[in-house]
């Protein structure tokens, strides 16, 4: 018996008509879970072939899983939409308070429409929904001011998120963030200029419902359980302590640590910004997302002196993890820790993806070295390794349209390159911007096919370091390795259960999990579905003009060995060969509405 029904209920709202429905669909929830599966089912219902990102035709998706305010790590909330910075399949998850806000509004979808005519922010208040005037808000400098206002505005009881766009989205950089609770971020492939085409300020969403708990010994057994491990295990406590932060000295003694636009795998003094690091001198606080024992967000206390007042000082609480400090940091030479906490609090302010920003800093930095591009062009800037300042500056400009050569970045490198030419060194894999892994093949693989192109995908970099070097498996091996990962992963995705927890939500686990809140489904069963939701997501990829024959692996990753050795462009291309075919073999004959 379900533990709960409202799961299943979708809130749809037209932002054109500034109308709202809620209907029941327990058809998707049956066959999708929630999360990832729910989602591409209804962003396929909802976006028709061919529709344009920025235009009305979008739609936005969030969904939350069965799991959600019931068990530990299942926090995330999944955001769907066609991307404006691929022009395909855009995906983002989000922690933060935003899932169990959802869950306790007695909601498991909500999907945004049309467009506003003119700036609005939502508030979802159960089942229904008011539309605000936001105009006062739009142009805010900050993102963080935007969410602060639109709170002290409403008021009200219950868990509450308030999601919200800085002006990256409302200039329609294509890799705009949406950020929830100031220091989590719908991050990557453009939700923010989404948002920011829609007119759609922010959305706040109050939940004040009361979820049923299962069967109690049942589910308590199994709760305390997850419980201890996430807090007590060895697997949790390194999220704990450092984060992911933690990657970065390891990877850089592997040679792994992408530098100066992957022109080298390590870089010198890198200890200053590691996690060790920046734990040692920086670290304010930690946070936690709503239900979650484990506090893996580590917030740097950033001190600045007044000008020409001794002992006073602003401080600032940043955020950091390891993809920050790779992309804005070791990618740009930048080994200053309080240079590489300002980049990141302007990148953060304005609403980007700190990845895509490092990224297409890290190029532009290479294109001038290279006289691809020329101060001229850059508007008297002189973008140099490990000027942090000047960085700070042109992501202004980015954003503000400082020029031509910045409204151009601001459409992501892929698009850059096309104009300024330097392929070569753009480290984009399918459109969206490299993350911070060099570690071997099958982390660029995991890239390049991954369904939206990021490293959380199918996390291709464990892999590469589970192998020895002069013992690759087959290509065939490798992709077969990756694709039952990113299979899995759509399970998990689907419960809405964050990636960190992966090793506490076995299949095993899973299974028992979906049991207590009346979701009875076998190992096997699991599988598939999400293998199906996995073929799911590359069917509407296909549909809306992904090829596998257009794919193209930056060349510079060839030109760095990783620790285990110079990478074969052949072998890495009968890979794709393998996934191509397995891919399309899942996909053939599948249906969008199945």
């Amino acid at each position: 018996m379900r533990c709960d029904d409202s799961l299943s209920n979708v809130l749809t709202i037209d932002l054109s008509r500034r109308s709202s429905t809620l209907e029941r669909r327990e058809d998707l929830f049956e066959t999708g879970l929630g999360g990832a599966g729910v989602g591409i089912r209804l962003l396929a219902e909802n976006v028709p072939t061919g529709a344009d990102p920025m235009g009305p035709e979008n739609a936005v998706v969030f969904t939350v899983g069965p799991l959600t305010a019931l068990y530990p790590m299942a926090s995330k909330t999944v955001a769907m939409f066609k991307s404006p910075h691929t022009g395909n399949l855009g995906e983002s998850h989000a922690g933060g308070r935003s899932a169990i806000a959802i869950r306790l509004a007695g909601l498991g979808a909500i999907v945004l429409k049309g467009t506003s005519a003119t700036p609005i922010y939502l508030v979802i208040e159960g089942h229904t929904v008011h539309f605000r005037d936001a105009s006062a808000l739009w142009g805010m400098e900050n993102a963080s001011t935007p969410g602060r206002v639109i709170r002290e505005r409403e008021g009200g009881a219950g868990v509450r998120t308030i999601l919200r766009i800085g002006r990256a989205g409302e200039r329609l950089v294509s890799y705009a963030t949406v950020t929830t609770e100031t220091y989590r971020h719908f991050g990557r492939l453009g939700l923010g200029a989404v948002f920011g085409a829609k007119k759609v300020k922010g959305l706040l969403v109050a939940g004040a419902d009361r979820i049923p708990a299962p069967e109690r010994k049942v589910y308590r057994a199994l709760y305390d359980r997850l419980y201890r491990e996430a807090t007590q295990s060895p697997l949790m406590r390194k999220y704990h302590d450092l984060g992911t932060a933690g990657n970065v000295l390891p990877l850089n003694a592997l040679g792994a640590l992408p530098v100066r636009n992957l022109q080298a795998g390590s870089l010198e003094g890198v200890e200053r910004i590691s996690g060790e690091g920046l734990a040692a001198n920086f670290l304010g606080r930690r946070l936690a997302c709503a239900h979650c024992p484990v506090a893996c967000i580590h917030i740097a206390a950033l001190r600045t002196p007044y000008q020409d007042e001794p002992y006073f000082y602003k401080t600032q609480m940043i955020s950091y993890d390891h993809e920050p400090i790779y992309s804005l940091a070791s990618l740009l030479g930048i080994v200053d820790p309080a240079a590489f906490l300002r980049l990141l609090n302007r990148v953060e302010g304005m609403g980007m993806d700190c990845m895509s920003a490092g990224v297409i800093l890290a190029w532009a930095t290479e294109a001038m070295e290279k006289g691809l591009i020329t101060e001229k062009d850059t508007g008297g800037l002189r973008l140099a390794w490990g000027d942090g300042d000047v960085y700070q500056e042109a992501v202004w400009r980015i954003v503000e349209d400082g020029g031509d050569f910045y409204r151009t970045l601001a459409q992501g490198l892929a698009h850059t390159v096309t104009r300024y030419g330097g392929e070569d060194f753009a480290l984009v894999f399918a459109g969206n911007e490299m993350a911070g892994y060099h570690t071997g093949p099958f982390t660029h693989l995991g890239f390049l096919l991954g369904a939206r192109h990021s490293h959380l995908d199918n996390a291709g970099y464990a892999l590469d370091q589970k192998t020895k070097p002069g013992q690759l498996p087959t290509p065939s091996e490798a992709i077969h390795t990756l694709l039952q990962e990113e299979r899995w992963r759509q399970v998990l995705s689907s419960l809405a259960v964050c990636f960190f927890a992966r090793g506490l939500y076995t299949p095993e686990v899973v299974a028992e999990a979906l049991d207590s809140v009346g979701f009875p489904l076998s190992v096997a069963q699991l599988e598939s579905l999400g293998a199906r939701t996995y073929a799911l997501k590359y069917a509407f990829k296909l549909r809306e003009g992904f090829r596998f024959e257009n794919l193209r692996f930056p060349e510079r990753i060839l030109q760095t060995p990783t620790f285990l050795g110079p990478l074969s462009l052949q072998y890495l291309e009968q890979a794709v060969a393998a996934a191509k075919a397995e891919i399309e073999e899942a996909v053939a004959g599948l249906t969008l509405s199945s």
